[in-house]
């Protein structure tokens, strides 16, 4: 299933599928059952299964067509409760930020996976919102990821794309400033959908494509498959719940093995592409915070 969430003309937010690119919208409650998040709760908490759920939402009448995808208004998908981030997962990413102090690439072969907290819900864009550049960063950057959304007892519940967008030079200037880095107004975005596991087949042969338009002119593209993760999903879960107790719909974001060139930052105005065969395509403009 492709879950999403449609925000309505008078702000509610609704659980909709999408089926072969048209949106299938949740008019009303269905066992108790409106938002993503409550859905992903019944989960974890009843053993939902989610696809009989929404065979009997759709039976009972509680899904009416919406339109094809780009007619509607799109909120995040999930509300999610946490947004984490990991590190250095890709070797590429270790590379870029090693300047001889040997942090990054320690990090990239210990035990230990780099993990911090990245946004909460009202730090996050919904696709085609505006994602955003510190007004104090000389370079903010796209970092395009793979994510997944997680139930309190770290099952994967759902990929998504991801933009960890990160001040970089921030954190260049001292590994002390990361959280300054990473977290702020407009830090994260995700979306458009969240596909749950049944249909991804292989999360380590997924590959996401990265393209910066300023106007008419693509002044980045990138490309990286999950097959260059160095640290597999499941580790990188069972790190984040050690003595952390996450609550679900708490969404992780597993790294980026693509790299915006200094000199190539995000400016206002730009728009950010963030692309996955398998999930979709993730949209955002960059607005100064």
């Amino acid at each position: 299933m492709r879950l999403l969430q449609v925000r309505s003309g008078e702000g509610r937010t609704a659980l909709a599928r999408l089926e072969g690119g048209e949106v299938r919208l949740l008019r009303s409650a269905h066992d108790g059952i409106a938002t993503t998040l409550q859905l992903f709760e019944a989960v974890e908490e009843r053993g939902l299964d989610p696809a009989a759920w929404s065979a009997s939402a759709e039976a009972a009448g509680a899904f009416v067509a919406a339109g094809p995808l780009d007619s509607v208004v799109l909120a995040c998908p999930v509300t999610p409760p946490e947004v984490w981030g990991a590190g250095v997962t890709y070797r590429r990413s270790a590379d870029f930020r090693e300047e001889g102090t040997g942090i990054y690439d320690r990090v990239y072969t210990a035990p230990r996976p780099e993990l911090f907290f990245k946004a909460t819900a009202a730090r996050c864009a919904a696709p085609g919102a505006p994602i955003g550049r510190r007004r104090d960063s000389s370079f903010t950057a796209t970092e395009p990821e793979l994510a997944v959304v997680l139930g309190r007892s770290g099952a994967i519940l759902g990929y998504t794309l991801a933009n960890d967008v990160s001040a970089w030079d921030i954190e260049r200037e001292n590994p002390l400033y990361l959280p300054q880095s990473k977290v702020y107004d407009g830090c994260f975005s995700f979306g458009p959908v969240i596909v749950t596991p049944d249909e991804v087949a292989d999360p380590y042969a997924l590959v996401l494509t990265c393209r910066v338009l300023r106007g008419p002119e693509e002044v980045f593209a990138g490309e990286a498959g999950t097959a260059q993760l160095k640290r597999r999903l499941p580790e990188l879960v069972d790190w984040l719940r050690r003595s952390n107790a996450i609550p679900t719909g708490t969404v992780l974001s597993t790294g980026t093995g693509i790299i915006q060139p200094l000199g190539v930052g995000l400016e206002p105005g730009d728009v950010v592409e963030i692309a996955c065969p398998a999930i979709g395509r993730l949209a955002n403009p960059v607005a100064m915070v």
